[in-house]
């Protein structure tokens, strides 16, 4: 009964441990995106002479003036996630303040769109390093979309692949279900010759009454080592079976630096692409049903992520980093009012227009944006709530 107490006491301190560490790691990379993007906006602004007014760590209100330098206020925050800058000139309402020395919007066109644009720059140029550094030293496999691209890439070396036949499922009635050919395993040869793409097997069995298929389990993402054959009756060249491609094999050669990085850029537009995909997805999902479509996750949902990388390894961890910072930088460069590319609009059309745009105007499509985008947040949020249950 000791000996219980004893390995019960050390179960709850290592569960305990996990989740401080997951709760540490989810609040260290919420930070470091968004402190690193608002870094963006801060190095920018201050190369082209626009006064940061603060530079907070975490959000309002304000818990601490930790010191001031080059004008900038450095702040602790009561709200510990992330950050924010407050350049001069930007809650301004009059013109006048608008286009006094050192404010927003008394900087260049081109100057403001790079200061936009510059948190958005930070987040993919963190993808990018992590990107390269998980393909040329962890040897992290790329983000293929269809069966098509990873085959493409077994072929051209960017990858080892070898490709195997899974029988998914079994139809009833059909001769493979009535001489018991298990499902979920590997149909590994067809009257001895072994096989191994799905689209070898309707050749194989065409003309033919009766196949012998060589079989060997599945179990765990392991093939066993023995092989059992099936004589199984075939119906106009049909067996039964549904078959699906598996990877059996995959990995990845050595890289160097440079085509570390060349995968690394690949990889960010693939995921950049998925993501504004995604968010078009939520958009359609939430106007047609109401409801947020499977996939979609929101600050519970990537706290559970956290959670299943931190238990894989440091790399996963940091391949999830990556994602989300592609994610981010998405997300903010989209021309929707309160993200920087909303705020971009309103730049771009004061210098088409040559004329200020209207600020009565500008700000209160900015807090519609920011409410909309909120009570998405907020709906995201309750969804992954609900899935847990």
């Amino acid at each position: 009964m000791e000996n219980f107490s004893v390995i019960h006491e050390h179960c709850t301190i290592a569960l305990l441990m996990n989740v401080v560490v997951s709760a540490l790691a989810f609040f260290l990379l919420l930070s470091v995106l968004i402190l690193i993007h608002e870094w963006g906006h801060f190095s920018a602004a201050r190369f082209f002479k626009v006064v940061v007014e603060e530079f907070g760590f975490g959000l309002p209100p304000k818990a601490k003036k930790l010191f001031k330098k080059g004008g900038t206020e450095f702040t602790i925050n009561w709200i510990p996630f992330g950050g924010f800058v407050r350049l001069k000139g930007e809650s301004a309402m009059t013109e006048k303040e608008r286009r006094a020395k050192g404010s927003f919007g008394a900087a260049p066109v081109y100057a403001r769109v790079i200061i936009l644009l510059a948190g958005v720059f930070m987040n993919l140029l963190l993808a990018l390093i992590i990107f390269t550094i998980g393909f040329s030293g962890a040897n992290w496999i790329p983000t293929y979309t269809t069966l098509e691209q990873m085959e493409e890439a077994g072929k051209s070396g960017e990858i080892h692949l070898v490709m195997s036949v899974m029988i998914d499922d079994i139809i009833s009635g059909g001769g493979a279900a009535k001489i018991g050919v298990p499902p979920k395993s590997v149909l590994v040869s067809i009257d001895g010759e072994e096989i191994s793409h799905v689209s070898e097997v309707s050749a194989m069995q065409e003309g033919k009454s009766k196949v012998a298929y060589g079989i060997a389990s599945f179990t765990e993402g392991v093939v066993g080592e023995d092989i059992t054959n099936y004589q199984v009756t075939l119906r106009d060249g049909k067996s039964g079976i549904v078959i699906v491609p598996y990877p059996l094999e995959l990995s990845a050669p050595n890289r160097n630096v440079f085509s570390a990085f060349g995968l690394a850029l690949r990889e960010s537009s693939v995921m950049m692409t998925q993501t504004v995909i995604g968010i078009g997805k939520l958009v359609s999902s939430i106007v047609s049903t109401g409801k947020v479509p499977e996939g979609i996750a929101g600050i519970v949902g990537i706290a559970q992520l956290t959670h299943g990388a931190v238990q894989e390894g440091f790399m996963h961890y940091l391949r999830l980093v990556a994602l989300l910072s592609l994610s981010l930088a998405a997300l903010n460069v989209l021309p929707f009012p309160a993200l920087d590319g909303g705020r971009l609009i309103f730049v771009l059309a004061e210098w088409i227009s040559r004329r200020p745009v209207n600020r009565t105007f500008e700000v209160t499509t900015n807090a519609i944006g920011f409410v909309f985008l909120l009570l998405l947040i907020l709906l995201i949020t309750f969804n992954d709530i609900v899935r847990l249950f």
